[in-house]
């Protein structure tokens, strides 16, 4: 039996209410979902060479060098996430796991290989 006012089938944490129900807005038109090959392919090879080459991820002393790997493994998920057509509701999220910040990782990534 639904409280007197409320309507019959919505149920409703006492946190929100009195708060309208809106609908999650639409993502941008540029980052509609459907697969994005560039992003998926760079996070496949990323794994593909960290799996068979671990030196990739270290320093020339041999030693893990943690910002490289923060760096790849950052251009690894985003490229996944992005890749096989997952597109975040939240617009943080879906920045930072975009095409573009796949790219911003691996152009960070090389910049810091050549650094040492």
């Amino acid at each position: 039996m639904s409280p007197p006012g409320r309507p019959k089938g919505e149920y409703r944490s006492a946190q929100h209410e009195g708060s309208p129900v809106s609908a999650a807005s639409p993502p941008p038109p540029s980052a509609r979902p459907g697969i994005q090959w560039p992003s998926l392919a760079a996070a496949l090879a990323i794994m593909v060479g960290g799996t068979l080459y671990p030196p990739l991820m270290a320093d020339a002393a041999g030693h893990a060098d943690h910002r490289l790997a923060m760096a790849l493994f950052w251009a690894m998920s985003a490229g996944f996430v992005r890749g096989v057509g997952f597109v975040p509701r939240h617009r943080a999220w879906r920045v930072l796991f975009s095409g573009g910040a796949c790219a911003a990782a691996l152009l960070l990534a090389a910049g810091l290989k050549l650094l040492h």
